[in-house]
């Protein structure tokens, strides 16, 4: 049986386990899962790691929109092929200075566009439950390492709209999605810069807030890095007799009714072990997926604007003037998708219509804010499916239009539009696919979502 993160880590710090005689097998391990499964965008060959620290000696992915020097770094789009950033994330070298080594980059929806990771231009990532299934997005090649390796492991992501959330629920691993500020996101490839959070994916709770306790803290780099003392998320303690909001329009949304009736009987659970659970009213949670797309697409055509094939990844030939060249770069480097998303976010953002869409986006993002708020004065923690659906096919996700894409979004927007942490973890099964169950907390507030999710993970 294959050692747990805590244990490999331990006998490395300890001597009793070797890294070089591990890696070779965790190398071997990747290269099968990719040809199963295509969880990485690059499998990184070049070793380094170091037998101290709190990830010593212990093989870690990153999504490929995290900078890794001398790591290809693509975002999942053709237009950066062949970008090797000469610099690390923040995190990325927090990570190495835990003793840790980037085993690859993992697969990914195009600059994080998509909720099922079938946008990826280097292949799609399969669900290693069902290969014939999604394993959500936009971070499906994280949580399908995460759950498929048979070696210790840890899984950094990122989300924006739900991108930990969805591919931990599909996949049966634990997503922590931390708030906006707790991790710093300097090296990370922008997609909305309001909204973006790196965070992780893993086996469990623990694995997964080891993971966190790394990347967490101040950095001067990121000018939205929050000045906080950097905590051990492993230690964290559930409050003494939490209480737990259940906002019903969540619920009502449920696509698969059976998901919410999971959901609902591990709340019931949670009562009988002498946790207050209520039912409460969210109603604006409902604009929750307008608002958030018109932000988000708003704010990706403007970072998106940078990629014009002379600084980085693809190029073409050198001729006609700098419109003609930008375009015919563009069109043939960027995604459907993605192309979407520039145009709509473009015309959203132009002179006569800013004010109409983007700014009251923003005003409906500060209102459902305040509704959260109102919420977490009585509450510790608001419970919901983390995915209204279990995870679909393939040729059903062919058949859905952009509109019915967008809207699978309906559990994780809101939490990620405004900044709150979040936990998706696995509370069941369904015709053998998992469930995932959505624990939203106040700002800040991971050490009591984690301890709340490790008694949650004892009763299972």
């Amino acid at each position: 049986m294959a050692a747990t993160v805590r244990e490999y880590v331990e006998g490395v710090r300890g001597g009793s386990i070797d890294p070089r005689e591990e890696i070779p097998r965790f190398l071997e391990s990747a290269r099968e899962l990719q040809k199963r499964l295509n969880p990485f965008i690059t499998i990184n060959e070049s070793v380094e790691f170091k037998t101290e620290g709190a990830l010593a000696g212990l093989p870690i992915s990153v999504k490929d929109n995290i900078c890794t020097k001398g790591i290809m770094t693509t975002a999942g789009s053709r237009i950066l092929e062949g970008y090797v950033p000469p610099f690390d994330a923040t995190v990325v070298s927090k990570i190495k200075g835990e003793g840790a080594f980037i085993l690859g980059k993992t697969a990914q929806d195009e600059f994080g566009f998509g909720t099922f990771s079938t946008n990826c231009a280097y292949g799609i990532p399969k669900n290693p439950i069902d290969t014939g299934r999604s394993t959500g997005g936009s971070s499906g090649g994280a949580a399908a390492l995460a759950a498929a390796a048979d070696f210790p492991h840890i899984a950094i992501a990122q989300s924006t709209g739900g991108s930990i959330t969805a591919p931990a629920a599909f996949t049966g691993t634990v997503g922590i999605t931390p708030t906006y500020g707790r991790v710093s996101r300097y090296g990370l490839i922008d997609y909305a810069n309001s909204m973006d959070k790196i965070g992780v994916i893993a086996k469990n709770v623990y694995d997964a807030a080891l993971g966190l306790s790394v990347i967490s803290g101040y950095d001067p780099m990121d000018s939205t890095s929050a000045n906080l003392n950097t905590t051990d998320f492993t230690k964290s303690a559930s409050p003494d007799k939490p209480r737990i909001a259940l906002p019903k329009q969540y619920f009502l949304s449920t696509t698969d009714r059976r998901v919410a009736e999971l959901v609902i009987r591990t709340a019931e659970r949670l009562e009988s072990e002498g946790m207050t659970v209520e039912q409460v009213d969210m109603p604006f949670t409902r604009y929750s997926i307008p608002a958030y797309y018109m932000i988000a697409i708003t704010e990706a055509s403007t970072n998106l604007a940078k990629f014009c094939g002379l600084r980085y990844g693809m190029q073409g030939e050198l001729k006609g003037n700098f419109d003609e060249y930008f375009s015919k770069v563009r069109s043939e480097g960027f995604g459907t998708e993605a192309k979407r998303r520039i145009i709509l976010g473009t015309y959203a953002r132009m002179s006569g219509f800013r004010e109409a869409y983007y700014i009251k986006a923003m005003r409906v993002r500060a209102r459902i804010i305040r509704e959260f708020k109102s919420v977490f004065q009585n509450f510790d923690a608001i419970i919901t499916p983390s995915m209204p659906i279990l995870a679909p096919r393939f040729s059903d996700i062919a058949e859905m239009s952009p509109i019915e894409t967008y809207n699978m979004d309906m559990m994780t927007t809101a939490p990620n539009m405004c900044g709150l942490p979040t936990i998706s973890m696995p509370v069941g099964r369904i015709d053998g696919l998992p469930v995932g169950m959505q624990l939203i907390g106040d700002h800040f507030a991971e050490e009591r979502l984690i301890g709340l999710s490790q008694i949650i993970e004892g009763l299972q």
